[in-house]
């Protein structure tokens, strides 16, 4: 029975309610040990009912990390529907639980989420499925990670995900998660938990009643706590008459006190089988049973400590757990042993286990000197935890084993590799702490180059660009070997590229120095990148061959996928967008198809730009919205900037300030050391310059593009082709040479592409700037090469800036056909602003212009509605769709259905006609 929780039986009520219809739910919740985070747990089992399936897991605090441990036992009773998920998530399952051969690549965190969630999703699909986890603050990290991303996800499948964790500082971050906090109970419902544990015999010490003195100290000690009011009783009939006891101890120190005293006075057979069972991690009772045997406690001695209450028994016989009454029992055991004996127990473990990893790591704990057998087998069990996705695992274990290690040199390459899987695993600061202790261990330049690339990408992933371009530059000592010093100075040139035009310059100065031997994959990628790039700092440069040429010349020298990323941003610096298109829709497609999913929101922001200046705004806003969703559940915060500012600017482009603003909000959100910019910056002033000059506020606009086509980030993209932005707000104002230097850039960098397009921009540049009489001249060369480019929107504000001219000419009827082309095409693209705009020119011309709808019929969709019903009507199943999107069926089924009124259709048949 709960005492005083009705507002948090109401909320979990809310979620099973909300499951029995259909939908999902997620809640955390958070407080102190005791506070009565299980008992929530316990009610919401009984509330299910029935009903609900049910699944459980429990984090256990252990001295090592085993990989998928937690995610492991949660999903045990789904193991038979596997099959169902499709191949590249079943083999990252398969391969996370250890099913699998461990010869092929890990399936990646993001995918071994999103298999997480396809398979809750196939436990859901017969009845709503309830899914407990207490102690979650305790979980492997790599269940944790898999966990919180399915949770994230989680729509219309019908389950309720409930996590209970403590509220310590750091413990089990899940942001983005809905969250309860448990207070203590109030002055009644404490007091009456108190009676009802005394009464019925849960506290021990008094007979059926609580001297009032010792009452009033428990219920003021116990702040609330249930347990607390539970224990504290007997641990004060226990205290000396008059003694002042431990309250002055914190309360999680007095309860492991109470604890420590009912273990003190058990037999010592007792003591030393429950130091066992505390030091065993899994809860293996057979196992727990064999070691203390061993260390001469044998299974009688299980009874006193079932009987004393702090153990209990489940499962059937030949697979039964032993489980601790509460965490802080087996941390009071664990605490009270000296180390000596905490050693014997976990080698009595490791002697009675079978399992190679579990055996190793107790042996490993229970080592007092160097082993280098030992240290051997543990490098064996990291490697197979990072074969698996595990790199928390991997690197708590090569660092034990360079703990182990006899030779300096053999314990200082284990201590990198725990540096690059700590880094791998999202765990910066423990891994650059990683990367100095070994760094001081030796003087080996290639060892120290690899410690400079963990630091680095640790600085890069910070934001702190200019530290990880700095360390990578100094690495690439000459007597690096040529293709790892490409593969550094590639990751120095993106850190390069936010910290300005000359440190980009100085890495390809040393990438063009390089002496790459012959078939070497990163050649023809240096080739490119070299190419591409150079001429937009002005500077000569071989020609660009096409990204289709040099990434099969790439793949035939063995280049893996995520190797030709760099074309695409690098195919994109030079004008060839259309070539961006095709390599980046096709590197997404195959990531798609191989499960590869951690390199898709680098892609898709590439994609989505490709598409945003070919006019395909929608497309772009699909693309880019499912790319930040899994930028989001990745911790790819590069990415969230970058994709977050880019739909800031569509929200632009359509005229919606308030998106607008709360996109940029989450794009600059969180600026790196120093003040460092986030990577979206310049997109998002972009964005908010374009609003600006949508909306008529050319002062405003001119005062964004003018810092950011002239300063540290002018070679950006984003700020290279906001320089026509820039003049045309310039000589809104009167004041044309505030463009003057970034159009002299601009010109330059349109020569040099050769794109049709970037000229008829630089004509347009021209015709804004004057001289007058040139002015019609230059926008009809401008608008002749956009006929052919397929770029509506840059077409239509040339055709609205000559009709703009015209009129102001007094030619009105010579500017009405160019204000009607410019305005059809504002108002199919959604450009309300711009719509606008030439609806009241056209109007000024004499001739009325009807408001019409903007965007077509399927505006009215949200980008993954939109997503879904065009995969719906090519043919594709819900199951088919689920596996391309990464949701589950029943989520698409809900968007299917949401979508369908929306758009006035009732089948996938009617969706093919309609598209």
């Amino acid at each position: 029975m709960l005492f005083g929780r009705g507002a948090e039986q109401a909320a979990i009520g809310r979620l099973l309610d909300e499951a029995r219809g259909g939908r999902s739910g997620v809640l955390v919740l958070r407080g102190e040990p005791g506070i009565g985070k299980t008992a929530l747990l316990e009610h919401a089992a009984s509330a299910a009912g029935p009903e609900f399936q049910v699944i459980r897991a429990t984090g256990v605090e252990y001295e090592a990390e085993l990989p998928f441990a937690g995610l492991t036992l949660l999903l045990a009773p789904g193991l038979d529907k596997l099959p169902a998920l499709p191949g590249p998530q079943r083999r990252a399952l398969e391969g996370a639980f250890g099913l699998a051969e461990e010869s092929g690549p890990a399936g990646g965190r993001l995918l071994t989420g999103l298999a997480t969630l396809g398979l809750l999703a196939e436990l859901a699909a017969e009845k709503p499925l309830l899914c407990l986890i207490d102690d979650a603050q305790w979980l492997d990290g790599s269940s944790v990670e898999a966990l919180l991303l399915a949770a994230r996800r989680l729509q219309a499948e019908g389950i309720v995900l409930l996590l209970a964790a403590r509220d310590d500082e750091g413990a089990f971050p899940a942001a983005g998660l809905p969250e309860l906090r448990l207070a203590g109970l109030d002055e009644a419902a404490a007091a009456e938990l108190l009676s009802a544990a005394v009464e019925s015999g849960a506290s021990a010490g008094f007979a059926g009643r609580v001297p009032p003195d010792v009452r009033r100290r428990v219920l003021a000690e116990a702040r609330g706590n249930p347990l607390a009011l539970t224990e504290l009783p007997a641990a004060l009939a226990a205290e000396p008459a008059g003694s002042a006891g431990s309250g002055r101890l914190p309360l999680t120190s007095r309860l492991q006190l109470a604890f420590h005293g009912k273990v003190s006075g058990l037999p010592a057979a007792t003591q030393t089988l429950l130091l066992v069972a505390a030091a065993e991690e899994a809860g293996d009772l057979a196992a727990v049973l064999h070691a203390a045997t061993a260390l001469g406690a044998g299974p009688d001695a299980l009874a006193p400590a079932e009987q004393a209450g702090l153990v209990r028994i489940t499962g059937p016989e030949g697979a039964a757990v032993l489980a601790f009454r509460h965490p802080l029992v087996r941390a009071a055991i664990l605490h009270r042993a000296p180390l000596r004996q905490r050693s014997a127990a976990h080698r009595a473990l490791g002697e009675a286990l079978e399992d190679g990893d579990r055996r190793t790591w107790h042996l490993a704990l229970a080592a007092g000197a160097p082993d280098a057998a030992l240290a051997d087998a543990l490098e064996r069990t990291a490697e197979r935890a990072e074969a698996r996705g595990g790199h928390g695992a991997a690197s708590a274990a090569y660092e034990r084993a360079a703990r182990l290690t006899p030779d300096r040199d053999g314990a200082t390459r284990r201590l990198v590799l725990a540096a690059e899987a700590a880094t791998e695993e999202g765990r910066l600061e423990h891994a650059e702490a990683l990367a100095e202790r070994a760094g001081a261990r030796t003087d080996d330049p290639f060892a120290h180059a690899m410690i400079a690339h963990v630091r680095a990408t640790a600085h890069f992933w910070r934001g702190d660009h200019p530290a990880a371009y700095r360390l990578l530059l100094d690495a690439c000592t000459p007597g690096i070997e040529a293709s790892h010093a490409a593969r550094m100075l590639f990751q120095a040139f993106h850190a390069a590229w936010y910290v300005g035009e000359e440190p980009v310059g100085a890495v390809l100065d040393r990438l063009a120095g390089l002496r790459l031997p012959p078939g070497e994959p990163a050649a023809p990628l240096v080739r490119h990148l070299l190419a591409g790039t150079l001429p937009l700092l002005g500077r000569p440069a071989p020609p660009l061959p096409s990204a289709r040429e040099t990434a099969a010349e790439a793949r035939r020298a063995g280049a893996v996928p995520s190797d030709l990323v760099q074309l695409c941003g690098a195919t994109l610096i030079l004008g060839r967008d259309d070539e961006t298109y095709e390599l980046a829709a096709g590197l997404a497609t195959e990531a798609r198809a191989k499960g590869a999913v951690g390199m898709l929101p680098t892609v898709q922001f590439f994609l989505a730009e490709a598409e945003l200046f070919h006019g395909r705004h929608t497309d772009a806003e699909v693309t880019a919205t499912e790319a930040l969703a899994l930028a989001e559940d990745t911790g790819q915060r590069q990415w969230v900037s970058q994709l977050a500012s880019l739909l800031a600017y569509l929200a632009a482009l359509r005229g919606d300030a308030g998106s607008c603003a709360a996109l940029v909000r989450r794009a600059l959100a969180g600026a790196g050391p120093g003040g460092a910019p986030p990577a979206g910056e310049p997109w998002a002033q972009w964005a908010l310059a374009l609003l600006d000059l949508g909306q008529g506020r050319a002062a405003d606009a001119a005062d964004r593009l003018g810092p950011l086509t002239t300063g540290r980030h002018r070679h950006h993209v984003g700020a290279t082709r906001a320089v026509p932005d820039l003049v045309e707000a310039a000589v809104r104002l009167g004041a044309p040479e505030r463009a003057a230097e970034p159009y002299e850039r601009f010109a330059r960098w349109a020569a040099a592409t050769g794109q049709p397009w970037a000229h008829a921009l630089r004509l347009r540049c021209q015709a804004l700037l004057g001289p007058d009489e040139l002015a019609e001249s230059g926008y009809q060369a401008a608008l002749d090469l956009h006929r052919d480019s397929g770029r509506p929107f840059e077409q239509g504000r040339t055709a609205l800036l000559y009709g703009e001219w015209l009129r102001r000419e007094r030619r009105r009827t010579d500017a009405r056909p160019h204000l009607r082309a410019a305005l059809e095409a504002f108002e199919l693209l959604g450009a309300r602003p711009w719509a606008e705009r030439a609806r009241t020119e056209l109007t000024a011309t004499g001739t009325a212009a009807p408001a019409g709808p903007a965007g077509g019929p399927l505006a009215v969709l949200t980008p993954q509605e939109l997503q879904i019903v065009r995969l719906a009507a090519q043919g594709r199943s819900n199951r088919d769709i689920a596996a391309q999107l990464f949701l589950s069926p029943r989520t698409v089924g809900h968007h299917l259905y949401k979508a369908y009124p929306k758009l006035g259709v009732a089948s996938r048949g009617e969706l093919a006609g309609l598209l």
